[in-house]
């Protein structure tokens, strides 16, 4: 007899999502060492990184905000990045929260410096990250800056209308 007739049940996960209302999504810290001399962080530093990607993807997919994952762990990579780089700091934090129709993506390092984005050459190795960031943010009806003291940079990118399931 095989398992079916003998009454087995077949398990279907329905994808949950919490309903999309203001509020925070996720807001996570993580201690790391500053850059040393060859600016280069330490690798369990630049693996914290994915880690909070990570955790981003599962709680945009949580909330409903499928549609704007792979642009938000883009912009997060490059900000988390940018911080860890190039603050000098010990701690950074990673904060998403939907406003107003809006997702608002801000890392916090602390450290008084504007983020400024450059023109990279077609040789260069580095430098197109906040490039990046603009495009997309403007792609997606936002925007990106940094906080008056320059300890955050923040992106903002309108939430897309809800699709029909």
């Amino acid at each position: 007899m095989s398992p079916r007739s003998a009454g087995a049940t077949t398990v279907v996960r329905a994808q949950h999502t919490a309903p999309l209302v203001d509020g925070e999504v996720m807001n996570e810290r993580i201690a790391v060492a500053p850059c040393g001399g060859d600016g280069m962080p330490r690798s369990r530093d630049a693996a914290r990184v994915g880690v909070l990607r990570r955790i981003a993807a599962a709680r945009l997919k949580h909330r409903g905000l499928d549609a704007l994952v792979g642009d938000v762990l883009l912009i997060t990579s490059e900000l988390l990045t940018n911080a860890l780089l190039h603050s000098g700091t010990t701690e950074i934090t990673l904060n998403l929260a939907v406003r107003d129709g809006c997702l608002r993506i801000t890392v916090v390092d602390g450290m008084p410096g504007r983020a400024e984005r450059r023109n990279a050459d077609d040789e260069a190795e580095t430098g197109r990250g906040l490039s990046l960031v603009e495009v997309l943010s403007e792609q997606n009806g936002g925007s990106w800056g940094t906080s008056q003291d320059g300890a955050a940079t923040w992106c903002s990118l309108r939430v897309p209308a809800a699709q029909p399931q």
